[in-house]
């Protein structure tokens, strides 16, 4: 079996501020930590259970938060951002089913922790289909329509709500509890490990039992993309196939989510350099 493993930071148990999530914080050694042993339990306990293959893709911000030397040599390690379909680059080269690492809850949901949809800089929030868009469902979408099923998630509690409303069969684990966008009640990371550990089991057995399928991709996709800044929607209106919808929303209508998802990304550097070309007049 072959396994893709997508991970992200704000989902992982333990990580509550942008101090441990942005790569110059003063605290992002100490999320660097926590990704990597979290990863390193996934990948020793699949290949225990017979996975022979694993690729990890780190997708968190720049995208080389995981200790690459901790790895075992049975795990490839995809790094580096500005890549095609960001955080599941290379799902569609054929893997039996993916997981999903540290994943958080979509931009605009009350309550809860480091929410957002790709860029927080750029989106106020993302739909699909007039769905709030998490990136767990984008990426869910992307590895479905590459008929790759999407096991097991891990993440705030809040996108566990997302999660069984969309895939019911696919299993989750919580890893903390949100209080606020910059709080909550974490689990201890041995109770979160021994959870994990036990859902991997148990999604593999679901999975193996033809338990878990690959959820359904519309054949006409919708996005929305609900721009924090109007200038942001400016500039992102420049892009042949946009269509400005208010003062600060775009959409694009598209029948491939690998097409919309490059549109996402496309938005979020035109925000960024919009943003940076702002900041340094002031």
């Amino acid at each position: 079996m072959k396994a893709y493993i997508s991970v992200d930071m704000e989902g992982m148990p333990g990580i509550y501020h942008v101090a441990q999530t942005a790569p110059k914080a003063f605290l992002h050694s100490e999320g660097r930590d926590i990704v990597t042993r979290i990863t390193l339990l996934a990948c020793e306990k699949l290949h225990a259970n017979g996975v022979e293959s694993i690729t990890v893709a780190d997708s968190h911000w720049y995208m080389g938060n995981i200790y690459y030397e901790k790895l075992p040599d049975y795990v490839n390690l995809i790094r580096g951002s500005l890549r095609p379909v960001s955080m599941v680059y290379g799902i569609e080269e054929g893997y039996d089913f993916a997981i999903f690492l540290g994943y958080h809850s979509p931009a605009g949901t009350m309550h809860s922790i480091l929410d957002h949809t790709y860029s927080g800089l750029s989106f106020s929030q993302v739909r699909v289909n007039g769905r709030k868009a998490s990136e767990f469902y984008i990426n869910a979408l992307y590895a479905s329509e590459k008929n790759v099923p999407v096991i097991l998630v891990a993440g705030d509690d809040r996108l566990g709500e997302d999660v069984k409303e969309i895939s019911p069969s696919t299993e989750y684990v919580v890893t903390k509890m949100s209080i606020s966008r910059a709080s909550a009640s974490m689990i201890p990371i041995s109770r979160v490990e021994e959870q994990l550990g036990r859902a991997l089991e148990n999604s593999l057995k679901n999975f193996k039992e033809g338990k878990i399928k690959a959820i359904p991709v519309p054949n006409r996709l919708v996005f929305e993309f609900v721009m924090r800044e109007s200038e942001f929607a400016d500039a992102g209106e420049l892009i042949p196939g946009i269509e400005r919808v208010d003062t600060y929303t775009l959409k694009y209508v598209t029948g491939e989510i690998g097409e919309g998802y490059r549109v996402m990304q496309l938005l979020a550097m035109v925000s960024s350099y919009v943003d940076t070309s702002i900041q340094s007049l002031r």
